[in-house]
């Protein structure tokens, strides 16, 4: 795995490489809980020290899109750590969702393995560019969505329905139908935010068509 990092204890990389569907018991996903407030954190320090005069709309369209899924997942190809992971089925939608997630556990077991200022300056050293690169702030996909319907519809805004959340309850699914313009998308997450957040994104695709 091409990650500029060597585990002192190496019980965590295997942990964190290991996805539930492998093994219900010992797996990621504690590990992907504390991963991603550390990559919350780290990511928006970041922001603050290298957009000084953006406001804090902007800092936090630029945050979402530096830590969503997408984002997430192209790190984990970059770094090769699909081909570490253990796993088990890894198809269609579920693939960047699962790398995701791996990728977020690693950065966790960083965390528990060097602490807080380690795991930040690798956060950094990686994710800086994808910031960088971003010249103007992302809109997050509901605004997106929102200002896409506003201008090609009748000034009807989307709407947002939720499932009941499944799982296990340390760490529940959420799933949200988003419909606008006559269509309909599904997304999941694990909040309500990143369930229609994934919806949104998912309808952007099809109206685009």
């Amino acid at each position: 795995m091409k990650l500029d990092y060597k585990f002192k204890d190496i019980e965590l990389l295997n942990l964190a490489l290991t996805q539930s569907g492998i093994d219900s018991k010992h797996n990621n996903e504690r590990l992907e809980f504390i991963g991603d407030r550390v990559l919350g954190l780290s990511v928006a320090a970041m922001l603050y020290e290298m957009y000084p005069e953006e406001p804090e709309g902007n800092l936090a369209r630029r945050h979402a899109f530096l830590v969503s899924t997408d984002t997430l997942a192209h790190v984990a190809k970059t770094i090769e750590l699909e081909q570490h992971l253990r796993h088990g089925h890894m198809t269609g939608g579920k693939t960047n969702h699962i790398l995701a997630n791996a990728m977020e556990a690693v950065l966790g077991a960083i965390f528990l393995d060097s602490g807080f200022e380690t795991a930040c300056k690798i956060i950094t050293d990686i994710w800086h560019d994808l910031a960088s690169a971003e010249i103007v702030a992302p809109k997050d996909a509901k605004t997106a969505l929102q200002e896409f319907v506003q201008k090609n519809g009748h000034g009807d805004l989307p709407v947002y329905e939720y499932n009941e959340p499944t799982g296990l309850s340390h760490n529940p699914e959420f799933t949200a139908t988003v419909t606008a313009l006559g269509k309909s998308a599904t997304g999941v997450g694990a909040s309500k935010k990143l369930a229609s957040l994934n919806a949104a994104e998912n309808l952007l695709k099809i109206l685009a068509i």
